[in-house]
């Protein structure tokens, strides 16, 4: 019998990543045997061009590789949750921070993380859905989430994720404000003035913030929600070193979990999704969607939750 070869959809973006990082299709192609796998490259030119053709070229494939930075998979997923049918993905982290690909145990390097998806190990991973946007891993308002997407790629380019110090953690936090919002999660409500909310499903936010590995589990149907409280500029390095240190006191910077969470401010607010630009928002309804695609990670990667096993029946 002819052995028959997976049908693969590879996504490149061209532009993701600092110059001397990138590589070409053919690198990526190489890694894959022609007799295991029949792959379609189609590149990206602009914004949104990854689920445009995900949306057009992926329906009859195995599976899609996402090859670029966070932005890249975000529209990659938002095509395949578009897709009749789940197809997995696959990742090739070339961007220039990579937040998901660190919490998944997706190496940066093109050999290991081509290794991984030819494994074909896939995790079930629970992904947002941000009013009627999908996102992977984190959407975020506030102080220093400007950075992710206003840093110019020319900064990106030579500086790499450094650029994003020296243009957000360096130069942001003397615009800090606070917008007054009404905050609702699936144990309660909260009012006030906030300064910098985020809701995640990874340890790395926009390569800055880390969340202990114990809070966080990426298919357990919840997201965490981070929320700092008004803070004046002269309160922003004190503030910003606490959450680096993981000091939530529950008052000015409080973590909690939920499925959903709704947030009502009294002005638009901008919002940054999976560190592109996601628009000015009065009202955001955040769902979970649990387990809503499979994506090539490491089956030791202990922030996913493993089926429980049957215990075995007890005899009379």
């Amino acid at each position: 019998m002819e052995h028959s070869r997976k049908q693969v959809l590879l996504i490149v973006n061209p532009c993701a990543g600092p110059d001397s990082t990138r590589r070409s299709a053919e690198d990526i192609v190489r890694h894959f045997p022609a007799d295991e796998f029949e792959i379609e490259i189609k590149k990206t030119k602009g914004h949104g061009d990854a689920t445009e053709l995900v949306r057009s070229f992926a329906n009859d494939k195995d599976l899609v590789i996402c090859c670029g930075g966070d932005g890249t998979l975000n529209e990659t997923i938002n095509g395949v949750m578009d897709l009749p049918r789940r197809i997995p993905i696959g990742y090739i982290p070339t961007g220039t921070t990579n937040d998901l690909a660190s919490t998944l145990g997706i190496s940066r390097d093109i050999e290991k993380a081509a290794a991984l998806i030819r494994n074909g190990h896939t995790n079930s991973y629970d992904i947002g859905l941000f009013n009627n946007r999908y996102y992977s891993y984190v959407a975020a308002f506030g102080a220093f989430t400007r950075s992710s997407y206003a840093t110019k790629q020319w900064m990106k380019n030579i500086f790499g994720h450094f650029a994003y110090l020296l243009n957000g953690v360096f130069k942001e936090w003397k615009n800090i404000s606070s917008t007054h919002m009404k905050i609702e999660y699936d144990d309660g409500e909260m009012e006030g003035d906030f300064s910098f909310g985020s809701i995640s499903n990874s340890t790395s936010i926009s390569g800055i913030f880390r969340l202990n590995k114990d809070e966080v589990k990426l298919n357990d149907g919840y997201f965490e929600v981070l929320l700092v409280r008004k803070a004046r500029v002269s309160e922003a390095p004190s503030l910003f070193n606490k959450i680096r240190k993981k000091e939530y006191d529950g008052k000015r910077i409080i973590l909690l979990k939920t499925s959903k969470v709704k947030i009502t401010a009294d002005a638009p607010i901008a919002w940054t999704l999976d560190g592109e630009y996601g628009g000015e928002h009065q009202t955001v309804m955040v769902h979970v969607l649990s387990k809503a695609i499979d994506i090539c990670s490491p089956a030791d990667n202990v922030l996913f939750e493993r089926p429980q096993e049957t215990a075995a029946p007890t005899q009379p």
